[in-house]
């Protein structure tokens, strides 16, 4: 933030980007990453924030192992964003925990996430300060290692205001905002890789949770640390709630203090006493300047601001008329959703709407089931990645018109994902084109009723699954060769002709 060494979350060697400056050595002088105060504003900007033409940093002194100068450079009472908010979409209170399932950005994403409402949430303040470094505790050891690495670099902290009301909705919130901040290309905000850390401050209030928010008295605070997850994060602020309230039900009194929160155990422990502001000592940073953004410096970064993941769910909803699981997929997966436009594009322009829908719901379900399972931990935006847009959109379309059965395109799909080549070379390639011959597929259609009387007399009952059930069995007579409709109607015909 103040110097410029490497800012590298991968980097496993301790202590190699570090230098006098970020160490706090006597006599080095900060200078402010520009970088950095640009992509707090910007961040501001997309949080609906207000940005003050005034800001300053300050010296927040307290003693840690890890932070080398034994006070951090912050800002206090002049953040650089202030009064914004946060819109998110929020599910009923019992499908919360079940709504997302993010590991890698692999997503899982549960039916119950369709009639969700939107909540605003109130952001106070957004300011910019310096990370301290990590410390390594060896096992069995009676020592602590500190690796500076991490020290002196960008971090930038965000505070609420009380609306959240549930571990749900806070998980809800930081999910959402960690989508924010990779379209605005602020950060990957990986909780694994530390680029993303929650810290919650719970505090019960005497009031309704339905009465003005600025009307209820809160309760005494606490705040849980080490929360590494979204998981973590919900199932901690649940478990806590339930403590403090077990405790003022019994008529004691909840005490200010840090909790940590110790996943297999499910509880959160007590660590320290809470501090207060005036205990860190704040005043300004005499060694850095204040900072007066004139508005228009302020525009110009607004332009630099995407389209973001609420106004794209919208969007892909009018737009394309897709199911709100499958908006989700797209809008939490960003590349694939770029991809999946890039596609819906190479379509013939002269169809009518009601066709193109129908491709745009057969492309939808091939990019989220087969394609998903063939990337795995890949990207559609990966060099190695091998499928382009317009050849991908001739896939679909080939499909659409019945020139390839779903059998054969769970063939071909594969193999354009390993070479690149177009599906209509893999087809002719391969010999997998669709058997249209009438008298061919007749022939099929008579040994399979040979085979399947039972089934012969079922629909003959009147029983419509049979039908279903010997299309399919045609079609493994004819290795998914056969089309479909023309096997359909041989079926029907010999089938009443026999009756």
């Amino acid at each position: 933030m103040f110097c410029s060494c490497l800012n590298d979350p991968d980097e496993k060697r301790p202590n190699t980007n570090i230098c006098p400056v970020c160490l706090g050595h006597p006599g080095t002088l900060p200078v402010i990453n520009e970088e950095a105060i640009k992509k707090v504003i910007k961040t501001g900007l997309a949080l609906n924030c207000e940005v003050p033409d005034f800001s300053k940093f300050d010296r927040k002194n307290y003693f840690y192992p890890d932070l080398p100068k034994g006070y951090q450079i912050s800002q206090y009472d002049a953040p650089l964003c202030k009064e914004g908010y946060l819109e998110i979409p929020i599910v009923s209170e019992n499908n919360e925990a079940d709504k997302f399932q993010m590991t890698n950005d692999k997503i899982q994403i549960n039916s119950k996430i369709q009639n969700s409402k939107i909540k605003k949430i109130r952001i106070r303040r957004v300011h910019l300060e310096e990370d301290t470094g990590r410390l390594v505790h060896p096992a069995g050891a009676n020592f602590s290692l500190v690796d500076f690495n991490r020290a002196g670099i960008p971090l930038m902290e965000l505070v609420t205001e009380p609306d959240i009301r549930s571990g749900g909705e806070a998980r809800q919130f930081a999910e959402e905002l960690q989508l924010i901040l990779r379209y605005l290309d602020i950060s990957q905000a990986d909780m694994e890789k530390g680029q993303l850390r929650v810290e919650v401050n719970i505090s019960l209030t005497s009031a309704d949770p339905g009465d003005n928010p600025d009307m209820q008295k809160l309760g005494t605070k606490v705040e849980i640390k080490n929360l590494n997850s979204f998981r973590s994060v919900e199932r901690g602020i649940n478990y806590e709630i339930e403590r403090q309230q077990d405790i003022l039900d019994s008529g004691r009194k909840v005490i200010q203090e840090t909790r940590g929160w110790n996943e297999v155990r499910g509880i959160t422990v007590g660590q320290r006493e809470k501090e207060a502001a005036h205990d860190y000592r704040y005043f300004p940073e005499p060694d850095l300047p204040p900072l007066h953004l004139t508005k228009e410096e302020v525009e110009k970064i607004r332009p630099e601001i995407p389209e973001l993941p609420q106004a794209k769910r919208q969007r892909f909803l009018s737009e394309y008329q897709l199911e709100e699981k499958a908006v989700e997929i797209f809008v939490r997966n960003k590349e694939l959703g770029e991809y999946f436009e890039k596609v819906v594009s190479e379509f013939d322009p002269r169809l009518k709407q009601e066709k193109l829908f129908e491709l745009i719901k057969l492309a939808v379900n091939y990019l989220t089931t087969d394609l998903l399972g063939l990337l795995k931990e890949k990207s559609v935006a990966d060099r190695d990645f091998l499928i382009t847009p317009e050849n991908f959109a001739e896939f679909i379309t080939l499909i659409h018109q019945g020139r390839i059965s779903s059998p054969i395109a769970k063939t071909v799909l594969p193999k354009m994902f390993m070479t690149g080549a177009d599906p209509s070379h893999i087809i002719e390639e391969s010999g997998l084109s669709l058997v249209t011959d009438e008298k061919e597929i007749g022939e099929a259609v008579q040994r399979v009723i040979a085979k399947k009387p039972q089934a012969v007399a079922d629909y003959q009952k009147g029983k419509e699954n049979a039908l279903q059930f010997l299309v399919g069995q045609i079609m493994a007579e004819t290795k998914g060769k056969a089309s479909p409709p023309i096997i359909r109607d041989i079926l029907i015909k010999t089938l009443t002709k026999t009756k």
